[in-house]
């Protein structure tokens, strides 16, 4: 009566702490939040073929593979949200699939053009630029729907994409020693602990392993969390920035 009136009683856990706890091996519950969220994974996949999706179409079980993966690998550090991390996952993985069936469909045309004609022909060579032109589209969307994911990610920490960009360290040396003094960050899981759940970058602890002053690091703060970030997370392209600035 008392827990009634009061409304005494476990609080619902969320769907990220669902995740932890499948994660612990409750199969039964993960096969029950995927049937649940069925309707996400069609409308994210819709939103990648730009047309309605069925349970019945391919890019659909593509997708539910994916939620599937987004629930193995989610972790605090991906951000709060299972769903935005998810939806980053399956738009990825859908738009693999349609690019190699994309790739395979001309192919089949190109050989059969080969075949009835006896040699390469022009339509091969328009095949051949047609392919690399869908490739550069399909990696421009890769790369957007990885940013947008990122912005969301940095939202949690109070930062912005924009200011991000406009303070970012403008010598190439500075780049290269916040983006060093995050690798060691993402090196020491207390250090990282703090980041995630905290959301502030553990500058004294920092200070004491790192090369840089604590000055240096309280004004390079908001570039050396978002090199954090994309250094812990699944980014694809944003890494490949990462690699450019530490070659340069």
């Amino acid at each position: 009566m008392l827990s009634l009136l009061f409304k005494f009683g476990k609080k619902k856990p969320t769907l990220e702490e669902t995740v932890l706890q499948i994660q612990d091996g409750d199969q039964q519950m993960q096969n029950t939040l995927i049937d649940q969220y069925k309707p996400f994974v069609a409308k994210t996949v819709s939103s990648v073929c730009k047309r309605y999706i069925d349970e019945r179409d391919d890019e659909f079980s593509i997708g539910l593979i994916a939620f599937n993966e987004a629930i193995e690998k989610y972790s605090t550090e991906k951000g709060s949200s299972l769903l935005a991390f998810a939806e980053l996952i399956i738009k990825r993985k859908v738009i693999d699939y349609i690019r190699k069936e994309a790739r395979n469909a001309q192919t089949v045309n190109i050989d059969l053009q080969e075949h009835e004609e006896g040699e390469a022909s022009q339509s091969k060579i328009e095949a051949d630029l047609s392919i690399e032109e869908h490739q550069k589209l399909i990696e421009q969307e890769q790369r957007r729907e990885e940013i947008i994911y990122f912005q969301k990610v940095l939202q949690e920490f109070g930062l912005s994409f924009s200011e991000l960009m406009e303070q970012s360290p403008k010598h190439m040396d500075a780049r290269q020693n916040a983006i060093k003094v995050a690798q060691i960050l993402i090196e020491h899981d207390d250090l990282k602990r703090i980041l995630f759940t905290k959301k502030q970058l553990p500058v004294k602890q920092l200070e004491t392993l790192v090369s840089v002053s604590r000055k240096t690091i309280e004004r390079n703060r908001k570039y050396i969390i978002a090199m954090t970030i994309i250094l812990s997370g699944d980014y694809v392209y944003l890494k490949d920035y990462i690699r450019g600035v530490l070659q340069s």
